[in-house]
């Protein structure tokens, strides 16, 4: 992609939730060839072991193995962290689970706990981050909604409600803290062929589906999903806040 395509990121410092998953890794490669510090949260070990092999060599990434549906110790977790390494520049909210059943089988326990995970620990990652960016007047958070906010979703209701949540939470933070120069936008990825799609149980229908509705008649890759983030963090993106950007190969159209 070429690192320096959108700016330097140099001594910049990363908040990533999810940095080791199918849509984190190669952004964070990339974030990582860029000349920014990562400090990448992720608690599955088989991930988290991928990613520092694949990073072997660069440079400037931290992991943290804590629990976002922990929201105090998150806080603490997260606390401790900004005052190791500076403060965070940039945050990419992107850590997030996908229950699947019929609406009326979940328990309110089991919506809350996708909530708790998917926003709630985000909120907690950028008020923790906030007052190093209010202080350098530069920002960048981003927010990782789903396709699955055009239309809905069948058996995926508090997925598809924290998804829309965290669109709201992007235009409510891009009007509040616009005047101390920080951005909030939202990625809304489609269909990519990751573990998230093992919840399909036909996927070779799942993916007749997805081509039928794309535009683009090919699959996602990473790469697709670290070019819009390197940009959205980028100087490069300066003047864009408060929108969501769909990177879905034409599958909703806006």
């Amino acid at each position: 992609m070429g690192a320096d395509r959108f700016g330097s990121l140099e001594n910049r410092t990363i908040l990533y939730t999810g940095a080791a998953g199918g849509l984190g890794l190669e952004t964070t490669l990339e974030l990582l060839r860029s000349g920014a510090r990562v400090v990448a949260i992720d608690n599955d070990a088989n991930k988290v072991a991928a990613l520092l092999a694949a990073a072997e060599g660069l440079g400037g990434l931290t992991v943290a193995k804590l629990d976002l549906a922990d929201l105090t110790g998150l806080r603490a977790g997260l606390q401790k962290l900004s005052a190791e390494v500076g403060g965070f520049d940039i945050v990419i909210n992107n850590a997030a689970i996908y229950p699947s059943k019929p609406f009326e089988d979940y328990s309110i326990e089991e919506m809350q706990l996708v909530q708790r995970i998917n926003v709630d620990a985000g909120i907690v990652c950028v008020q923790v981050a906030l007052p190093h960016m209010k202080t350098t007047k530069r920002g960048r958070i981003i927010n990782i909604s789903s396709v699955t906010i055009s239309g809905g979703w069948s058996d995926l209701t508090p997925y598809v409600q924290s998804k829309m949540a965290l669109v709201g939470l992007t235009r409510s933070w891009a009007r509040e803290f616009g005047k101390h120069g920080i951005t909030v936008n939202a990625v809304a990825p489609g269909a990519f062929p990751t573990d998230a799609e093992k919840i399909h149980p036909d996927l070779a229908a799942y993916e007749k589906r997805i081509y039928e509705a794309q535009a683009l008649q090919r699959r996602g890759a990473p790469g697709d999903i670290a070019n819009i983030l390197m940009f959205l963090a980028s100087d490069a993106a300066s003047f864009i806040t408060g929108q969501t950007i769909h990177v879905d190969g034409g599958w909703y159209m806006h």
